[in-house]
């Protein structure tokens, strides 16, 4: 059976402030808490940011979420709301894993 998951692409917004670090961003802490909520539900297996110099990150639920849920849950997230990051749900095969 092949494992896909739809992940979370986050990057900065037209709310972004430019030469403000990730976590100075306003709205950050927030979209750290609402995936917080995903975490402690068993829905989110990995999540944080990119460390280069472009900022956003990516979130990777676990197996088994659906599209719809996770395109519903992202577009809630109120960085996204904000204009601070932007959001794309893409899908993604595992081709690898332990």
């Amino acid at each position: 059976m092949q494992d896909t998951r739809y992940v979370v692409f986050h990057r900065p917004g037209p709310a972004w402030l430019p030469g403000k670090l990730m976590f100075e961003q306003p709205g950050v802490r927030e979209h750290v808490a609402h995936y917080r909520k995903w975490l402690e539900a068993g829905k989110l297996e990995l999540g944080g940011p990119h460390l280069d110099t472009a900022g956003g990150g990516m979130m990777v639920p676990v197996a088994g979420v659906p599209e719809d849920e996770v395109t519903r849950f992202a577009s809630e997230d109120p960085a996204v709301k904000s204009g601070t990051l932007l959001v794309e749900v893409r899908p993604w095969l595992i081709g690898m894993s332990k």
